[in-house]
């Protein structure tokens, strides 16, 4: 499983470069300036660990992060069931969007009514594009993280009504992470899928992401950030197991992190043209992340 275990100054890299590609988007100092007919709402969350805010805390699985070293740079070194030392990516991207501090996890049972109105996070670490990868590790699925959004939108639009949770919904950021555990636990590690060919497999991998795009656009999604694979070779737990004697990267790994990249910017790409209204943003982070790997004198 990947943990974003990453020093809060390189999730800042990883930021800026996110709000680099996503064209609606100017830095400037600490807060993002937006064109004057473009609003956040919220921030919504779906996918694996990197946006896993705490929701496995509440579910019966052995993969959470409620525990020490997780949070040491955390509100006092308090571990929240963040897969991280610190911040998460959607944590850094509401505060730069003037949303909040904090996005929260969705089955948090001290949620509050402003969390609902500003964004949670449906994530669950472990979950991947193909629904085998969530069931070998007992976390929630990409299915069931849909059907909890459906019942937070119908929580929604009590809270504030039809047509007011219909223009949050609009006017929000939807992000997805997902397809690092695919691979390096499914397929390589488990092996439960080796029966495809690497080929074969990425191309599942893509059809379930869209299928899973289309359906949060049906339910009134319109502004998405999709993550990309990291150099999932350069892992330390693929380094052990695949990198030989010196624990060095593994290519073939990070052939396949870039083989999946190349067909999600496509099909993301495609149903961006697809969506009428709708603004998908395929984000590389695989080129950031092996800069910081190789290059960590950079940050």
């Amino acid at each position: 499983m990947f943990s974003f275990g990453i020093v809060e100054c390189s999730l800042h890299r990883v930021k800026v470069l996110l709000y680099v590609n996503f064209v609606l988007f100017s830095v400037c100092e600490a807060k993002v300036q937006l064109p004057q007919n473009v609003i956040f709402k919220a921030v919504f969350a779906f996918g694996d660990s990197i946006v896993d805010q705490g929701n496995n805390n509440y579910i019966k699985t052995l993969v959470k992060c409620n525990f020490q070293p997780y949070g040491k740079d955390f509100m006092g070194g308090m571990p929240t069931g963040r897969f991280s030392n610190g911040k998460t990516p959607p944590d850094l991207i509401a505060v730069e969007l003037g949303i909040k501090k904090l996005i929260p996890a969705y089955l948090d049972p001290n949620l509050k009514t402003e969390d609902i109105k500003s964004g949670v996070s449906f994530a669950s670490g472990g979950c991947g594009y193909d629904p085998l990868t969530a069931t070998l590790v007992a976390v929630i699925p990409l299915s069931r993280q849909l059907t909890q959004f459906i019942e937070y939108t119908g929580k929604l639009k009590v809270l504030v009504g039809e047509e007011e949770a219909n223009y949050i919904l609009k006017n929000s950021l939807f992000m997805v992470v997902a397809g690092t555990d695919d691979l390096a636990n499914t397929y390589f590690t488990a092996g439960i899928r080796l029966k495809q060919d690497i080929n074969s497999y990425t191309d599942l991998m893509v059809a379930e992401a869209s299928k899973f795009l289309n359906e949060l656009y049906k339910l009134g999604a319109r502004k998405f950030w999709i993550l990309g694979i990291p150099p999932i070779g350069c892992l330390p737990s693929q380094r052990t197991l695949a990198g030989g004697h010196n624990r060095m990267c593994s290519q073939e790994y990070n052939q396949a992190a870039q083989l999946a990249n190349t067909k999600f910017s496509i099909a993301i790409n495609s149903l961006s043209k697809k969506l009428p209204q709708s603004k998908l943003v395929f984000i590389d982070i695989y080129n950031p992340l092996l800069d910081l790997i190789f290059n960590p004198e950079k940050i």
